[in-house]
């Protein structure tokens, strides 16, 4: 039984993936499920502090930054427009010990402008991220 939901799950997350064809889908954000954790007491919700570590990529695979050469995880406040809005909405309901890969459309991400000099206009952003810890908002 637990292989079948497991199944299931991931089933889901890869349709995920495969939404949408032609212009519609650079408008849309990715979410794949590349490590799941089978015990999930809390999710990360908005206004939770998050800690985790991160590798960006383009689409071609040119890594624009990562906090894993430093092994300095990364610390913000969740859905309160200290990311992009790409993080913000994607990072939702993640459990700690989960690593996913976010696709965010450039009007998800930096958006027309980009982020001089290693982001250009308009470019769709490819994040694996894994969480290492929640701090619920009603902690803080």
């Amino acid at each position: 039984m637990r292989l079948s939901w497991v199944l299931t799950v991931l089933s889901t997350c890869l349709s995920t993936l495969v939404t949408a064809t032609g212009a519609e889908s650079k408008w849309k954000l990715q979410i794949g499920v590349k490590k799941w954790v089978g015990h999930c007491p809390i999710k990360s919700q908005k206004g939770d502090v998050l800690q985790l570590h991160y590798t960006g990529k383009l689409e071609d695979g040119t890594e624009f930054d990562s906090s894993l050469p430093q092994n300095q995880p990364f610390v913000f406040s969740l859905g309160t427009g200290q990311v992009t809005e790409g993080w913000d909405q994607g990072l939702l309901e993640m459990c700690e010990g989960e690593m996913q890969k976010l696709v965010i459309p450039s009007e998800l991400g930096y958006g027309a402008w980009g982020a001089p000099a290693k982001i250009p206009g308009g470019a769709t952003l490819v994040f694996e991220v894994e969480l290492l810890k929640i701090k619920q908002h009603s902690e803080l």
